[in-house]
């Protein structure tokens, strides 16, 4: 993730942002460049009631320097229902956003608690679109592209036996609205035995189902797929059956970076891609913050990110930033008493896979580079319809 700034007062800004807390000025973010901009009232708006009561939607002129002058409006979910931050043009025939129109379905809003349950969902998909937009992954909608579109639907359980399963089902993604809630998730991260889990986690994952299905099934890559995690084809209902009734292999973490990795193909892939996109964020991150190590002794590990992940010239780098990253980032959380924020270890066969992921995803991003990091050795080391409001 980049940094941000207000463009009127300077104040660094997140990317969730709606406020500057030091000047006031409306932030909203811009996908096409990819910038957390300020804007103030056009001149000629109209009136913020008639914006608030739905007739109009009002106007905001940025004040970005690249783009100043140029006029706006807020996504609807903005500027009526406070669960996104993302502008459109004021032209655009479309009240929503890019990242608000892949959600089909919304959970009941009957209650205070599922309309914030729905904002983390959609805060965390945004985080996810930002990653999938930086690597050229923009997903296009299921209006845009019937067969091979994205949709996303945020469903709640409904009852003893009518319980929301978190998948993919051919571009259809479907979360339950229970992993918004820190309370619930870690209950099921206690039950499932798992080191991490986390809303963004559950986008990022779901994501790779997708993405196996437009970059790697019947491409040149699926015999190179197969080589690394195994035939796709194998039974994928028994595969779960046998994972979730014998549990993983006992060196599962010999091979797998995680142990529901271990269950299919699928899973492996979408785990190995969920981390895959969890290291270039926090890069890119990092290197926008420049951050650097520099260790009082030469044998501990040492940080300086030239530049971010993508740009990097080879995969061996990114995972040595990565390694000195993540030792960081678990001392800082051990010195304040909280767990570790990178609780895995990644083998030789799981830095293969993530190589693999690292070339399929180059290809898209960078053509002419793929090809060559793909040659390389991993070394060890340590108008659109609004959506449904489900019943």
């Amino acid at each position: 993730m980049k940094t941000f700034h207000c463009d009127k007062c300077s104040q660094q800004v997140f990317f969730e942002n709606t406020l500057c807390c030091n000047c006031g000025s409306i932030l909203g973010y811009q996908p096409e460049k990819r910038v957390v901009s300020s804007f103030e009232p056009a001149d000629d708006a109209p009136s913020v009631q008639a914006s608030q009561d739905g007739q109009t939607p009002m106007r905001w002129r940025s004040l970005n320097p690249a783009d100043k002058g140029a006029v706006y409006k807020q996504c609807h979910n903005y500027a009526v229902e406070n669960v996104c931050n993302w502008m459109l043009p004021a032209d655009d025939e479309n009240e929503l956003c890019a990242s608000c129109q892949l959600t089909v379905i919304i959970p009941s809003l009957s209650t205070d608690k599922n309309h914030l349950l729905w904002q983390r969902l959609e805060a965390a998909k945004r985080r996810l679109l930002y990653s999938l937009w930086s690597l050229k992954l923009k997903p296009v909608t299921r209006q845009q592209d019937p067969e091979h579109g994205l949709a996303f639907q945020f469903l709640e359980d409904e009852g003893a036996g009518k319980r929301v399963l978190t998948g993919h089902d051919n571009g259809l993604i479907t979360l339950n609205i229970a992993e918004a809630d820190p309370v619930e998730r870690e209950r099921a991260r206690e039950q499932m035995h798992e080191p991490y889990r986390t809303l963004l986690g559950h986008f990022r994952h779901e994501s790779g189902h997708y993405y196996f299905d437009r970059l790697v099934d019947g491409t040149h890559w699926i015999d190179g797929f197969r080589e690394l995690f195994g035939d796709e084809r194998a039974d994928y209902g028994e595969s779960l059956k046998h994972h979730y009734e014998q549990g993983a292999p006992a060196d599962w973490d010999q091979r797998f970076v995680s142990s529901y990795a271990s269950s299919h193909p699928w899973e492996d892939w979408a785990e190995t891609w969920a981390h895959y996109l969890h290291m270039i964020d926090t890069l890119e991150t990092a290197h926008a913050c420049g951050l650097s190590l520099k260790p009082q002794k030469a044998e501990e590990p040492a940080l300086v990110i030239a530049a971010p992940p993508l740009k990097i010239a080879s995969f061996d780098e990114i995972v040595a930033d990565w390694f000195a990253l993540t030792y960081v980032l678990n001392s800082l959380n051990r010195s304040i008493g909280t767990p570790d924020s990178y609780p895995f270890t990644l083998s030789t066969p799981v830095l293969e896979k993530l190589k693999f992921v690292h070339g399929v995803v180059l290809e898209q991003a960078e053509p002419g580079r793929a090809k060559a990091q793909q040659a390389d050795t991993v070394q060890a080391a340590p108008a659109q319809a609004k959506p449904q409001i489900a019943a």
